[in-house]
């Protein structure tokens, strides 16, 4: 049976081999160890393989026996013992080719959660900033020092990748659209056609929206001043936050809230990439 194992252990030296000590005379075998080093005290995370159908509550009583203290035991499959460099070289590579895909990876690396847990489970989040959005996952076993340094290096990537997008081509002086707006949508017409309409559900303080812009009208735009002029209409119609929802394989929605101005909290969840915009602090509409 596998564990990971994520304890607190004094700096001082001797310490890690009273641990391996007390897992040799229980027949634990010790077969990763991953040291995330503080000021007064280091973070261990050790893979071990306990004969039999051990307890959690064995295996931290068996640790602590060794002097350490804020032991935590989780099982695991074998993919914990995958080299921990590979692994974060195998997530660079997925951003780079999906920035979107940043969240979920993101939650991989670090065991987490995208989503927070229950109250009861809740230890620790963490909350990095790609451009303006805001990402968070969050799992019961605190985050160390170390691991959010290399969660923020990794923001920084996408940031990176995301500032090398291409800027969005404007349409020909005689071809912009006009915006109208009525009491829940925004329509981008041009010469009569709608090119553009951005939708506002229908509830209280949270509103859905859903943004759509023809093929030729793409990347021009359009989607930046619907999503901007909705998110308005919606602090008009006294909502705190927008939820726009779209596919997860969509690369246009986060350069989008992006060119938009527009500050949101990103969340990926299975196929699904969520974003809420708080427009609380926006200017009203003008139609």
């Amino acid at each position: 049976m596998l564990w990971r194992v994520r304890t607190t252990l004094p700096d001082r030296p001797g310490a890690l081999a009273a641990l391996a000590e007390q897992c040799g005379l229980a027949e634990v075998n010790i077969l990763g160890l991953q040291i995330f080093p503080g000021i007064e005290s280091v973070t261990d995370e050790l893979i071990l393989r306990t004969p039999g159908d051990w307890a959690p509550e064995r295996l931290v009583a068996l640790v602590e026996l060794a002097g350490a203290t804020d032991v935590r035991a989780l099982r695991c499959t074998e993919a914990a013992l995958t080299d921990q460099p590979t692994r974060y070289v195998q997530a660079a590579q997925a951003i780079l080719e999906q920035p979107l895909s940043f969240p979920d990876v993101l939650a991989r690396l670090f065991d987490a959660e995208a989503e927070p847990l229950a109250a009861a489970e809740e230890a620790d989040a963490m909350e990095l900033t790609v451009a303006d959005v805001w990402v968070q996952i969050h799992r019961a076993v605190p985050f160390t020092a170390t691991e959010h340094a290399r969660g923020t290096a990794l923001a920084g990537l996408v940031s990176d990748v995301l500032a090398r997008t291409p800027a969005p081509v404007r349409p020909p002086a005689d071809g912009r659209p006009a915006y109208l707006a009525d009491d829940r949508s925004v329509r981008a017409v041009v010469e009569g056609v709608v090119v553009g309409t951005a939708r506002l559900g229908v509830g209280g303080d949270e509103l859905g929206l859903t943004v759509d812009v023809t093929d030729g009208w793409r990347r021009r735009g359009v989607g930046t001043r619907l999503l901007s002029d909705a998110c308005r209409l919606a602090r008009d119609l006294g909502a705190e936050v927008v939820v726009l929802t779209t596919g997860s394989g969509n690369p246009a929605v986060l350069p989008l809230v992006l060119s938009a101005g527009l500050r949101g909290r990103i969340r990926m969840a299975g196929d699904e990439l969520t974003v809420r915009i708080p427009v609380r602090e926006m200017r009203p509409l003008t139609t």
